[in-house]
């Protein structure tokens, strides 16, 4: 980077761009029309952008490499890659939820969860075999909270 780089300049004047601007932006680096995601995403992928052309994007070893792990982490499932790793616990932990009384453990799987010795694909069957209704598994179990986060 020189002393007379425009690119910090240019990734300053995000944050006091309009939203039209900014969609204008996208629209002349990315040649399609902007996704009708927030602000916040707009920019950091805008500031991405500018600094991707101007300096030079991932090397494609870094690429493949990337690619290799998330293979290793979702076995190529396109369902289990769009799933936050940090909103599932890792194998072999024990969730416990007490219902009506009853206290219900589940063990975390490699492939999903186990219940009373039965194997699980999702948190949400578990809660619902428990509870006899429709629960969101995570929240069930306390692993996410009711309302969004903001």
């Amino acid at each position: 980077m020189t002393t007379h780089d425009p690119i910090p300049a240019r990734l300053a004047a995000l944050k006091t761009a309009t939203t039209p601007e900014l969609k204008a932006q996208w629209r002349d680096l990315f040649d399609s029309e902007p996704p009708p995601f927030n602000r916040r995403y707009l920019e950091s992928r805008l500031a991405y952008r500018i600094q991707e052309l101007a300096y030079g994007g991932l090397k494609p070893e870094t690429i493949r490499r990337l690619e290799r792990l998330g293979e290793e982490l979702d076995g190529g499932d396109r369902k289990k890659s769009r799933v936050r790793a940090d909103t599932m616990p890792i194998a072999g932990t024990r969730l416990i939820r007490e219902w009506q009384g009853v206290e219900h453990v589940v063990t975390v799987t490699a492939d999903g969860f186990e219940w009373q010795g039965r194997p699980y694909k999702s948190l949400s069957a578990i809660a619902r075999a428990i509870t006899g209704t429709r629960w969101n598994g995570l929240v069930f179990f306390g692993l996410k909270n009711r309302r969004r986060r903001t």
